[in-house]
């Protein structure tokens, strides 16, 4: 079947490229995408299993983009700080992955935003949510995971009123509907 050139190929496009594929010629595509980005070196490392600690490569990325240095003029980016969690739930997924790196999104953002006077309803309202989505993921873990991912997300709490806004209110109220709501049952 021949498409029109207006159209983008989609993921069934693909697919039926990839059956002309022998077993060399897939691994040399993997090999190529593998050498092409960063990005698809942390996912396969993440999705094969291999290295010593699968979160590093998405912590340094949500770092970068959250937690920028101002002074070599790096920018803000909580799209993509957030889009290094979305390709490590893609890769891998684990609960307990995903508790880690939205919590270190969390403590990552609060750094930046102590070490710096900034005003960014965008940015404060980004950290509102992973903080909630944070106790979410948290609270979705067996009771016997939980106790050290609460206890760092209790910390952050505490940090909100060093920020401004309505950073520790919101938190509060986050953290009473999630985890006093779970001890109350």
């Amino acid at each position: 079947m021949v498409r029109s050139k207006n159209i983008s190929p989609s993921w069934s496009d693909v697919k039926t490229a990839l059956l002309d594929f022998d077993r060399a010629g897939l691994r040399g595509l993997v090999q190529d995408l593998y050498t092409a980005s960063k990005d698809n070196q942390a996912f396969l490392h993440a999705r094969l299993g291999l290295g010593q600690d699968h979160l590093q490569p998405f912590k340094s990325s949500i770092s970068r983009w959250i937690s920028p240095d101002l002074m070599k003029g790096q920018p803000i980016s909580v799209s993509k700080a957030k889009k290094a969690i979305a390709d490590y739930k893609k890769a891998i997924g684990r609960p307990a992955g995903m508790a880690e790196l939205s919590i270190f999104y969390c403590e990552e953002a609060f750094g930046f935003l102590e070490s710096c006077s900034m005003d960014d309803e965008k940015y404060f309202a980004a950290l509102i949510h992973m903080y909630g989505r944070s106790l979410e993921i948290v609270s979705s873990l067996p009771p016997t995971e939980r106790s050290t991912y609460l206890e760092r997300l209790g910390r952050l709490r505490s940090r909100g009123r060093n920020v401004g806004w309505v950073v520790e209110e919101e938190l509060n109220s986050l953290w009473h509907d999630a985890v006093d709501e779970q001890q109350g049952e």
